[in-house]
């Protein structure tokens, strides 16, 4: 089924993973993704609290990552297409 690339990379982009499911193709790394961003906005969360100055360090990490990931969902939606 045809997937929408930009679909796949807002979805990956708020939410790492989730643009990886709705693709379809790696659904383990999907799952695995969507799992560790659960846990990466705890971590960010407690972080935030008990080290404010490292707060940024980890935002522009998450960022970074999620705009790969963007990238990346889009490609395989559009390869898929």
């Amino acid at each position: 089924m045809k997937k929408n690339p930009w679909i796949a990379a807002v979805l990956n982009f708020f939410f790492m993973g989730l643009g990886t499911l709705y693709v379809g193709e790696r659904k383990l790394t999907g799952l695995g993704l969507t799992l560790a961003a659960l846990i990466l906005t705890y971590v960010e969360l407690q972080l935030r609290a008990a080290a404010p100055n490292l707060y940024p360090l980890m935002f522009g990490a998450v960022f970074v990552a999620n705009t790969v990931l963007a990238i990346d969902g889009y490609q395989e939606a559009k390869q898929k297409a």
